[in-house]
């Protein structure tokens, strides 16, 4: 086993370092987050930092890199109010990564990378159709993490689509079962396979 110090990473070549502490974490969610501008032109990017914030009501958040460059998803979040979160499934992987390229801001990625956009319930973002697992929120606050420039986006969920097959009798999701991936890093995808569930723990 080695030990890196303070010294040690501080010397690292940027993308090794880059690399190392992507993954050091372990296993992150994949997510495609759908948003409009203002004139109704379509965004879609994959994200590998989406978390749960509550449940009761349901808020999810996700990290914003810094806002030194155009960032697209955050400004339409911030101008509309609202976004959708698409879970990547194993079977569009190659165009979920896709996603990730910067495409110029009049060119949606939704037809770039070849996924169908769908409106829900006149939801005022699109939904990525090929998603078996996707939900509609609203925008509620941002928290800025000044340590990195970074930007906590918390948003409410008004809206799940799943099939019911996939939600147990005590309400958890079969995310095996949907077929969605994790992400380690910023390139590599797996499978996740549920390996046991225990009852809720008590002294």
């Amino acid at each position: 086993m080695i030990h890196l110090n303070e010294e040690d990473i501080a010397q690292m070549e940027n993308r090794y370092r880059g690399n190392l502490f992507n993954t050091i974490s372990g296993f992150k969610s994949g997510n495609l987050i759908g948003t409009t501008d203002e004139s109704g032109n379509s965004n879609l990017a994959i994200f590998n930092s989406v978390v749960h914030i509550g449940a009761n009501p349901p808020y999810l958040g996700f990290i914003l890199r810094p806002t030194t460059v155009d960032r697209h998803t955050y400004e339409n979040i911030k101008s509309t109010g609202f976004y959708t979160l698409n879970h990547v499934h194993e079977d569009f992987i190659a165009k979920a990564h896709q996603t990730s390229a910067k495409y110029d801001r009049n060119i949606s990625e939704f037809d770039a990378c070849g996924f169908q956009k769908q409106i829900l319930d006149d939801f005022h973002a699109p939904y990525v159709k090929e998603s078996t697992i996707k939900l509609g929120l609203r925008f509620e606050e941002e928290l800025p993490i000044t340590v990195n420039s970074t930007i906590l986006v918390v948003g409410k969920i008004h809206h799940a689509y799943l099939d019911q097959k996939l939600i147990a009798e005590d309400g958890s999701v079969d995310l095996s079962g949907a077929g969605t991936v994790a992400i380690s890093g910023l390139y590599e995808y797996f499978k996740p396979i549920k390996l046991k569930k225990f009852a809720y723990a008590k002294p």
